[in-house]
């Protein structure tokens, strides 16, 4: 979910985003640039999934795997395991997905739309003047849904006879999905308050898509893709305390794969999709007591730590979120927020989640999954605290974050930030011509060697400043530039692409140079 704070009256707006770019210019850098696509875009696209690019994919294995190396290869209390997209749909009962995993649904009876109801939020106008009621309006979530139902109410209700113009604030207003019966049925849709009683009532759409296994097209043969990667974390923790050698708590499995969702109203580029992928670790804690308490604020603090370092992501684009409403199992949840374009939203949960889904799995397959605790002479069921994080949810927070437009040497341009380990591109080699052959091997020669450990671009078109443009644009940390001077030193200008400085380099101190830039040692 996101931050709904601007939905009850009185309440501080959600934060707006500080100064950076919209939607829209970072849907036109993907798809102009190569890091995102509509899917099946040439048959006008498919809703909720998207295909990622040339610079696209390099930019999010970059983000899997630097989650992999310092948060599984850098840790002695870590390891991973892949499992299956299509799992015994035995796993999913017991989970409580096949009966539990849904969102509450509105249809507008005349145009047919469907809306989440948990995302749609509706009340009663006031005339500030005489306090009566103007009529009910509706409006989808957004990062100030109070302000949007203010407007909207002073613009339709403006022919109401004695009406003095201006609605009283702030709006008392809830969500749809709580809406009672008779508010239900008189329920306008969102930005038509015209229209009472278009929406249906509320109820439940499970969330999972359903396949077949095998010839059969019967009952029997019901398969869902995976809406989550946790559950083969736990229907394996066995295999894996069994089979890992020092295997003992404190001890966390990660996974790194896709997920299906089929989203009712899939939104916001990637943000909310109805494929994607996910990065989760099952850390699990002694059963008994508060061992969690210390794991949960653990993680808290080296997710953050993680966005911010390895990501690059601005410390000022971040919040925290903690969950007062949680589940009858959990402990505790908390969110790291990112300030998109579109409002403050989810984008990390760390959430400490008792043993429930260990105790659902032991009681369904018979199997026990307890552990036997030396110390105390007991078999026990390990807690478990999850970092979940959404890679193409933090490929898009990375994106926003990184976007930046300034001016040099009197030129506009636009350059994406990104941290040099993540950026799709980790250096540019730029011969200063394309007819001189000696200068031209000199530059091949260094392209070659770098490419066999970054992917680097070659790039010989065009003035050196136009190049530059374009690598800045697509994030290169750094270009390199074989002049006509190389052929006499055997040097090269390297250029920086935040600080737009130049240093001169022995051509044999490249590799090292990119390699410290990059890698930071």
């Amino acid at each position: 979910g996101g931050i709904r704070r601007a939905a009850i009256a009185g309440a501080p707006a959600s934060s707006a985003p500080p100064s950076g770019p919209s939607m829209d210019e970072i849907v036109a850098l993907c798809k102009a640039r190569g890091f995102v696509f509509a899917s099946s875009e040439i048959y006008n696209g498919f809703n909720g999934f998207y295909d990622y690019g040339p610079l696209g994919i390099e930019l999010k294995r970059n983000i899997k795997d630097r989650w992999w190396r310092d948060f599984v290869h850098a840790r002695d209390d870590m390891t991973g395991v892949d499992a299956s997209i299509i799992a015994n749909p035995k796993v999913w009962i017991a989970s409580g997905h096949v009966d539990g995993f849904s969102d509450p649904m509105v249809d507008d009876r005349d145009t047919k739309r469907r809306y989440r109801a948990d995302q749609l939020w509706y009340g009663d106008a006031l005339d500030a003047a005489s306090g009566a009621v103007l009529g009910r309006v509706c409006v989808a979530e957004s990062d100030d849904v109070e302000r949007d139902a203010a407007e909207l109410a002073a613009r339709h209700f403006r022919a109401v006879p004695g009406f003095s113009g201006t609605v009283r604030r702030p709006l008392a207003l809830a969500s749809v999905a709580s809406a009672s019966p008779d508010a239900a049925d008189t329920m306008p849709p969102p930005g038509d308050p015209g229209r009472p009683g278009a929406l249906t009532r509320p109820r439940a759409f499970n969330l999972m898509f359903e396949t077949r296994v095998g010839a059969a097209a019967d009952d029997a043969a019901t398969a869902y893709l995976r809406p989550e990667t946790a559950q083969g974390i736990f229907v394996n923790f066995k295999n894996v305390a069994a089979t890992q050698r020092g295997f003992r708590l404190p001890y966390g499995v990660a996974q790194i794969g896709k997920a299906f969702r089929n989203e009712i109203t899939p939104r916001n580029f990637i943000f909310r999709s109805r494929e994607f992928e996910q990065m989760e670790i099952e850390y699990f804690v002694d059963g008994a007591g508060d061992a969690w308490r210390a794991a949960h604020a653990a993680w808290l603090v080296d997710c953050r730590s993680w966005l911010i370092g390895a990501c690059g992501l601005r410390p000022e684009l971040l919040g925290e979120d903690v969950h007062d409403d949680l589940a009858h199992y959990a402990r505790a949840c908390t969110d790291i927020t990112f300030k998109f374009p579109f409002g403050e939203q989810e984008l990390q949960g760390v959430a400490a989640r008792g043993c429930y889904d260990l105790a659902q799995h032991q009681a369904a397959s018979g199997k026990s999954l307890e552990l036997f605790d030396e110390a105390r002479g007991v078999r026990e069921l390990p807690q478990v605290v999850e970092p979940s994080i959404g890679v193409d949810r933090l490929f898009l927070a990375v994106l926003c974050s990184a976007y930046a437009t300034d001016v040099v040497q009197g030129e506009p341009r636009t350059v994406l930030r990104f941290a040099p380990a993540l950026a799709p591109v980790k250096c540019a080699v730029l011969p200063l011509s394309k007819k001189n052959p000696e200068l031209l091997r000199a530059a091949r020669g260094l392209y070659d060697e770098l490419k066999r450990r970054y992917n680097v671009q070659w790039d010989a078109a065009g003035n050196i400043g136009r190049r530059y443009r374009r690598q800045d644009e697509i994030g290169t940390p750094l270009c390199v530039t074989v002049d006509f001077d190389t052929l006499e030193d055997g040097a090269v200008t390297v250029r920086d692409r935040d600080t737009t400085e130049q240093v001169r380099l022995p051509i044999g101190d490249v590799v090292a140079y990119v390699a410290r830039a990059v890698e930071g040692f």
